[in-house]
């Protein structure tokens, strides 16, 4: 089942994060600032903000089966429709709407990943599971990136667009939830006596989850902003030609393909269960790596700009896998969907903030120093919310 969950998180990632590498020729071609870029990318989590809460809650209720089929369709059709538009604002609109297919996506594979796999297990599982959205991203490069230089961004958008509608259909008529009883899996959630309407409502007090889904916030943002105007810094600031650009956007994806299972199988072997402390090291590391690249000159060696942003794709674009199972984990499996969409609900709106707010700094400063380092110090944020959410994890019982 984990095949099927990580066939259809490629798909939706090669779709939800395809606006990353056609940003500059939607730019081009639209006349568009650098925060009306970062807008665009901004819209498709603005969406899983909105929906994650409700598609945790459906999961629980709906199975993840069900969901994927209605998750992919709505993915699908409104990016499909975005590429006939000509108009900007409708093509935020169509990402939003885009988005509350995105969003569904994790807390329906986390309900799966808790439910099909132990716990000695799940981090590995969980950071494969994840690795799918790092290698739909990369895929988005390598395919849609110099389709949309030769086919026009329109065409890269329409051919991932109907990717991910087919991948939805194989992947629905093949994936399986549990049978009821199997893994944990509760006969009914009446039935179930972890389930209660009191547990529900204290995910809303537990101190771990607001310090895991606050961190998250300030990570994602940067991760997103990374994504989003990498490609734009190695061709303005370093000069690097389009698609030495876009390999740098490229290698962040891989890193973060390979961070998300290795900080998976190390959070389960190394660290035996203990997810906080891979998620202190990657929220030092990421510090450290956007204050390298804000005082990085122009003209920079490319091999060491490549160096340095595949380090980053490592550390703040792996992270995601070790966020999902510890939100997760942080509540009864009959809640894992719930608490996984409530963590994701508050993580996007670093991706709906931060993004703008970086391509703001960027039109006002002309350069990349203090937008970098606006992300180094975010880094520095999140991991303060990270020491609060693990002092806090023995205080509060859900």
């Amino acid at each position: 089942m984990l095949g099927w969950l990580f066939v259809t998180q490629i798909a939706v990632a090669f779709v939800g994060r395809s606006l990353a590498p056609l940003g500059p020729r939607i730019a081009e071609d639209l006349n568009l600032t650098k925060a009306q870029v970062g807008t665009l990318t901004a819209a498709v989590f603005l969406g899983q903000s909105l929906t994650s809460l409700p598609s945790g809650y459906l999961a629980d209720r709906l199975g993840s089966r069900r969901m994927l089929a209605a998750l992919t369709l709505l993915l699908g059709l409104s990016f499909a429709l975005a590429s006939f538009t000509n108009r900007y604002a409708w093509i935020v609109a169509l990402a939003a709407i885009g988005g509350l297919g995105y969003g569904a996506m994790h807390p329906t594979s986390n309900r799966g990943i808790l439910y099909w796999f132990p716990l000695e297990r799940r981090g590995t599982a969980m950071g494969l599971k994840q690795m799918g959205v790092t290698a739909g991203s990369a895929l988005a490069v390598i395919v849609l990136f110099p389709l949309a230089l030769h086919a026009g961004w329109r065409a890269a958008l329409l051919v991932a667009a109907l990717t991910v509608l087919a991948t939805g259909l194989i992947a629905t008529w093949h994936y399986r939830d549990p049978e009821k009883g199997q893994h944990g899996l509760p006969f009914d959630r009446a039935s179930d006596p972890s389930f209660s309407w009191s547990a529900t409502l204290s995910l809303f007090r537990s101190r771990p989850l607001w310090g895991i889904s606050l961190a998250a916030l300030f990570l994602t943002g940067a991760q997103m902003s990374l994504t989003a105007y990498v490609v734009f810094y190695g061709q303005e600031h370093m000069g690097y030609p389009p698609y030495a650009a876009g390999l740098l956007l490229f290698l962040s994806e891989v890193g973060g393909s390979v961070g998300r299972v290795a900080w998976g199988f190390i959070s389960d072997r190394a660290f035996r269960g203990d997810r906080w402390r891979g998620l202190m090291i990657i929220a030092v590391s990421t510090f450290a790596l956007n204050g390298a690249l804000a005082l990085l000159p122009a003209k920079t060696s490319f091999y060491l700009t490549a160096f340095i942003v595949g380090w980053l794709g490592l550390t703040v674009v792996g992270f995601n896998g070790l966020w999902m199972v510890q939100a997760a984990e942080s509540a009864p499996k009959s809640l894992a969907g719930l608490a996984s969409g409530l963590s994701l609900s508050i993580g996007s709106l670093g991706v709906v903030l931060i993004p703008p707010v970086f391509g703001w700094i960027l039109d006002r400063t002309g350069g990349y120093r203090w937008a970098w380092g606006f992300l180094a110090m975010l880094a520095l944020i999140a991991g303060g919310w990270l020491i609060f959410a693990r002092k806090s994890q023995n205080t509060v019982s859900l």
